[in-house]
């Protein structure tokens, strides 16, 4: 009886589709996050998410991680970074979810890559506290870097190398910007409200009184400055002095020669 033949190479596909898919459902189940099974992208750095996942794991099975949102506003502060930006961030990244693992293997809340999380010297990106102070001090290095918070957050995304003075267009970086803008706008501080105190009305009352009072105590006060004229040059009303009385001797005067008797 003849038989049909399967070439060589057929019998190899099983042996390569099978640590994919492995490999994909792992990082989908473990890291709660949506790959196609027969995805072939990021492999190297899917495998080393799933060995660091694997590291970290036993650590917390009995003991919780702290809430996120304090070492959150911690990092922001250390950093210098914009309150609600580092929030904003995260929560576009990973839900703030500690042990999510991306479709190109980008770990923890802040999604930190295999590379970028040893260029940072973290040594379990699933540990929430080193995990976010990273992201902190990556995301303020970017706004140092580029003094623009929408560039900041498309190198956080992209890269730093692939952001020319613009949003790179990309398919996935100028939708991400956006996410996080969104989500910076509810995260973000309201800004303080200033209240202006009013006038008190006793106070309000007396100032047009003070006004009329100092108007009036100007227009009495004599000139000076400019419209002053010197001294020398007043004019001034001669003083009429008294015309002097004739001394009396004390005698009776004569009488006249027609008023004497014969």
């Amino acid at each position: 009886m003849g038989g049909f033949d399967i070439p060589r190479w057929a019998w190899l596909a099983p042996c390569v589709l099978v640590p994919v898919v492995l490999l994909n459902v792992g990082v989908a189940w473990l890291g709660g996050t949506q790959v196609s099974p027969l995805s072939f992208s990021f492999l190297k750095t899917k495998a080393r998410a799933l060995g660091a996942y694997a590291a970290h794991r036993p650590a917390c099975v009995l003991d919780a991680h702290p809430p996120l949102e304090p070492l959150i506003a911690e990092s922001e502060r250390r950093h210098g970074i914009p309150p609600g930006l580092l929030r904003a961030l995260i929560q576009v990244e990973s839900e703030t979810r500690v042990h999510r693992i991306s479709p190109a293997g980008a770990m923890g809340p802040g999604q930190l890559m295999p590379d970028t999380a040893a260029l940072m010297r973290v040594e379990d990106p699933f540990d929430p506290a080193p995990s976010i102070d990273a992201s902190g001090r990556y995301l303020a290095e970017q706004l140092r870097r580029f003094r623009d918070v929408r560039l900041a957050v498309a190198a956080y995304n992209a890269g730093p190398g692939s952001v020319n003075g613009h949003v790179p267009r990309n398919g996935e970086t100028e939708f991400y910007v956006a996410k996080v803008l969104a989500a910076y706008a509810h995260t973000r501080p309201p800004a303080p409200v200033v209240v202006k105190r009013p006038v008190p009305t006793s106070a309000a009352a007396k100032a047009p009184e003070r006004t009329a009072v100092a108007q009036a105590a100007a227009r009495k006060a004599p000139p000076s400055g400019a419209h002053a004229k010197p001294a020398a040059l007043r004019k001034t009303a001669p003083v009429k002095k008294p015309a002097p009385r004739p001394a009396s001797s004390g005698k009776a005067a004569p009488r006249l020669a027609s008023a004497q008797k014969p």
